[in-house]
């Protein structure tokens, strides 16, 4: 199962040259402009430190090398796994910022492989388990004074979007042509309402439950 298997920065880190070689190349395209670099399905302290390592001795290699690049500006990590989520606290004490990565949270999170077709209705972005797991992370990176993003078709949901502002997401990532109906629902929704309807939304016990909620919830802002 490559879901559960060898990817992202388990691979960088197991072939630490190759790695090295990649994070040389951001560093000299950067030259000249804020370089921010983000790792992968980082699960603890121990993989954050050792790729911020390979990170700073790129830059000196580079610098010695005499080779035109640029500091890395920000450091952040992928928010993926149930392990990273309940390390937020710690992982958020040694980068800049913190993006979450829905589709595979969601899928490790629910115990859902999301492209196996039996078990794919089960996929359900807007479970509490998921809001509250979302909702600890951000009040953990917020603790410690930074920011959190999120990537994923869940930034672009029309029925998340209120949630992910009353939970206090910072940035959204989402395809283009979802950015319209996003910036509409922003405008439409208050924080006050926002906090409201997140703080319903983590209390119920199922997905079907919270949709409900914020289907009727879109039906009074639409009004």
């Amino acid at each position: 199962n490559p879901f559960l298997g060898w990817r992202a920065i388990r691979v960088s880190l197991d072939h630490p040259q190759l790695f090295k070689t990649q994070l040389r190349a951001i560093l000299r395209v950067g030259a000249g402009h804020p370089v921010s670099v983000m790792f992968p399905m980082v699960n603890d302290l121990g993989e954050l430190r050792r790729a911020k390592d390979m990170l700073g001795e790129a830059a000196e290699e580079l610098r010695r090398e005499g080779l035109a690049f640029s500091e890395p500006h920000q450091v952040g990590i992928m928010v993926e796994t149930p392990s990273a989520a309940l390390l937020a606290d710690q992982l958020a004490g040694e980068c800049d910022f913190v993006s979450l990565g829905t589709n595979d949270l969601i899928q490790y999170t629910l115990a859902v492989d999301r492209t196996n077709e039996r078990v794919a209705k089960l996929f359900q972005p807007l479970h509490p388990a998921v809001l509250r797991s979302i909702r600890s992370v951000i009040e953990a990176v917020h603790q410690k004074g930074k920011w959190v993003g999120m990537c994923g078709e869940m930034a672009g949901m029309r029925q998340a979007i209120p949630i992910l502002l009353g939970l206090g997401l910072d940035e959204f990532s989402m395809v283009p042509a979802a950015i319209p109906g996003a910036k509409w629902l922003m405008g439409r929704v208050s924080m006050t309402q926002a906090r409201e309807i997140a703080g319903r939304a983590v209390s119920l016990a199922t997905a079907a439950e919270v949709e409900a909620l914020v289907s009727q919830a879109l039906i009074d802002l639409a009004d």
